[in-house]
């Protein structure tokens, strides 16, 4: 993982403009243009993605042997100060392939090991399987159902929310139960 620049932009836009991708996440438009792109690295840069200004706290996710983009991760704080939201995306050619479940463990060991935070919540649609067995195999623990906008369906829809809490990963992390 490393920080979105320029370089990006035109793989960004070619995995993100993808439908299967753009509905299951809340943030993303579709269709996803390159102008999209662009300004997502712009504002990653200047630390102003999501509602609020939350430093760079996104990553871009990458192949370790060449770099190549796969998609995005990134932590949000919450008002509390004492939880992060994770979210993560991948380019529909490398699902099923370990690289969110890496990412998202990454991340989440990042966020604890260098922020004073209590939780992380992670979320995914209803009926996205595959983001729900990342979640859980990454150690976060279901907490209830709600809904929530999504830019690209111009609505809102059924999402699931999970919490991982500094105890538990401390638990996870010594019974080796995460890498």
């Amino acid at each position: 993982m490393r920080a979105p620049h320029e370089d990006d932009i035109d793989a960004l836009a070619h995995l993100a403009n993808n439908a299967n991708i753009a509905t299951m996440v809340s943030r993303m438009p579709h269709p996803y243009t390159t102008a999209d792109a662009a300004d997502f690295v712009r504002r990653a840069k200047a630390g102003t993605i999501g509602p609020g200004t939350i430093g760079k706290c996104v990553y871009a996710i990458t192949k370790a042997d060449n770099g190549a983009f796969l998609g995005c991760c990134g932590i949000e704080p919450h008002a509390d100060g004492k939880t992060v939201e994770l979210g993560y995306w991948l380019g529909e050619p490398y699902w099923n392939q370990g690289y969110a479940t890496e990412a998202t463990q990454a991340l989440t060991d990042m966020a604890f090991r260098t922020r004073d935070i209590d939780q992380i919540d992670a979320r995914c649609r209803v009926m996205n399987m595959a983001s729900r067995r990342v979640i859980q195999k990454c150690g976060f623990q279901f907490q209830g159902s709600g809904m929530v906008d999504s830019l690209a369906l111009g609505g809102t829809v059924a999402v699931e929310w999970y919490r991982l809490d500094r105890k538990t990963w401390v638990s996870l992390r010594s019974w080796g139960g995460m890498r």
